[in-house]
């Protein structure tokens, strides 16, 4: 009980509620990141009481991963890369006029992943912790050909299976530009120093989503607007629909899960999470054109990985991802190596952190129940009011990730890029899903092979990998068994 009266103290209080608001417009705005504002703001907390710094860090962290789904949903244009499974489906229902209940679902989602996964850390972190070890290279690259196995799962009436499958094919080829992490080799780099590094995510996907549709906007003759009296009759009137919480539970589970594997990130998460809810949701939701299914269980998957990232991080030093590093750097700052030590010597400290948690997203939640009501009004913004606009912040998002003007051009040339394969009906959500997880799956196979000297056996030899490759093929079978009576129809 002493813990949570430190969390209930007045300064603690409004340290969690700064740090939570400001990570809910941090995440956003597109290109900030909350690994860049966790990162940034860590030696700032050295002047302060550690407690209360790793509060505010800790609000940030909660409110920029949900943040992220705020411009996914109303303009299309994902905050975070784990809030592209969100724009799938959100901004369907935005432009159907069911933005303020694609918010409301979003932000109730994202407190339940967020609660579960805060439950999961503190009752039972040094356990999973030691489980999440077992989890190797090889079961790495799984996870990451689990989330690619959506490819099949984007493909539908009006996409082709072929086309789709081309579509992510080519985004793990645009992912692999840059320098090998293995051999060290560059990779379809052209002699260009500015792609040594690769492609950043946030440029691709900002102009894959964003400018796209800003493109789209632009070129219609006769523009096409939400009616204003139905807008607002559907915000009144439409309750969250009934079943929605299991959604909610299955990507809570899902992104806690995958934010205790060492490594892993929200994005994976995501996917993952909106997959499974796809396939338990069947043929009766309107996955593709709005289904708030799917946003609901996408954002609790994402927020479900802020506990699960810290098990590994409080309990064996190792990141669960790269704003749980940047929090441990915070930690370690203080004084506090992460450990046992936390949960003994440091506990008077890492119980109230935890604490924070609960708060932190009770905050995020009033705060977007609040403002729904006015957020979901930008559908009605006029078009020759909101292209510009969003434009100036595309290109801004896209510069202030590394304060490269290259980063801009690659914005604007996926954009181009995408626009012509939208039109030649290729996927981009098959092209996103390849850039996104196929480096991971890159990653973990090349290390797999080097550990198994070679030999592919070593993705099937554990209990996990063989758990894993029945859940893959749950997952592929459904879809292509739909492809192929629509094949046997035509």
């Amino acid at each position: 009980m002493d813990y949570i009266a430190i969390v209930l103290m007045p300064a603690s209080l409004l340290a969690i509620a700064i740090g939570t608001v400001a990570g809910v417009v941090i995440g956003a705005m597109p290109g900030l990141t909350a690994t860049m504002a966790v990162g940034l703001l860590v030696p700032f907390t050295y002047t302060m009481d550690p407690v209360l710094g790793l509060m505010l860090l800790g609000g940030i962290y909660a409110g920029a991963m949900y943040g992220g789904s705020i411009p996914a949903i109303l303009l299309n244009t994902p905050g975070t890369p784990a809030a592209v499974a969100t724009a799938l489906e959100g901004y369907a229902m935005s432009r159907e006029g069911r933005g303020r209940l694609a918010l409301k679902v979003s932000v109730v989602a994202s407190f339940m992943g967020g609660l579960i996964s805060a439950v999961v850390l503190l009752m039972f972190a040094p356990l999973l912790a030691q489980q999440a070890l077992a989890f190797g290279p090889a079961e790495t690259f799984l996870l990451a050909l689990m989330g690619l196995a959506g490819i099949v799962s984007i493909a539908d009436e009006d996409t082709s299976l072929i086309k789709a499958l081309l579509a992510g094919v080519l985004g793990m080829i645009i992912a692999v530009i840059g320098t090998d992490a293995m051999s060290g080799s560059l990779r379809y780099t052209f002699g260009s120093v500015e792609l040594i590094d690769g492609i950043d995510f946030m440029p691709a996907l900002i102009g894959l989503f964003s400018m796209i549709q800003m493109l789209e906007i632009a070129g219609q003759r006769h523009a096409t607007t939400i009616d204003a009296s139905a807008l607002e009759r559907s915000q009144k009137s439409e309750p969250m629909p009934k079943g929605i919480g299991r959604y909610m539970a299955l990507g809570s589970g899902t992104g806690t899960v995958v934010g205790i594997l060492p490594g892993e990130g929200a994005t994976i998460a995501a996917f993952l999470s909106y997959n499974f809810a796809k396939r338990l949701a069947g043929a009766k939701a309107r996955f593709g054109k709005g289904a708030p299914e799917g946003v609901a269980a996408a954002e609790a998957g994402n927020n479900g990985c802020v506990g699960g990232s810290l098990v590994p991080t409080l309990t064996l030093g190792i990141p669960g991802n790269s704003v749980a590093a940047a929090l441990m750097g915070a930690f370690i700052i203080h004084g506090m190596i992460p450990g046992p030590d936390l949960f003994t010597i440091h506990a008077d400290k890492t119980y109230p952190f935890i604490y924070s948690l609960f708060i932190a997203n009770a905050v995020f939640l009033i705060v977007g129940i609040s403002v729904a009501p006015y957020l979901a009004r930008i559908a009605l913004i006029p078009p020759a009011i909101m292209v510009p606009v969003i434009s100036a912040f595309a290109v801004l998002g896209s510069y202030a990730l590394n304060q490269s003007t290259f980063d801009v051009y690659l914005m604007i040339g996926f954009a181009f890029f995408g626009l012509i394969l939208k039109k030649l009906g290729y996927s981009l959500e098959a092209l996103i899903l390849g850039l996104i997880l196929g480096p991971i799956a890159e990653g973990g196979f090349s290390q797999g092979m080097i550990i198994g000297k070679g030999s592919p056996a070593i993705f099937f030899e554990s209990n996990i990998a063989k758990v894993m490759w029945v859940i893959i093929l749950g997952l592929l079978t459904p879809p292509l068994l739909a492809h192929l009576r629509r094949m046997l129809r035509k």
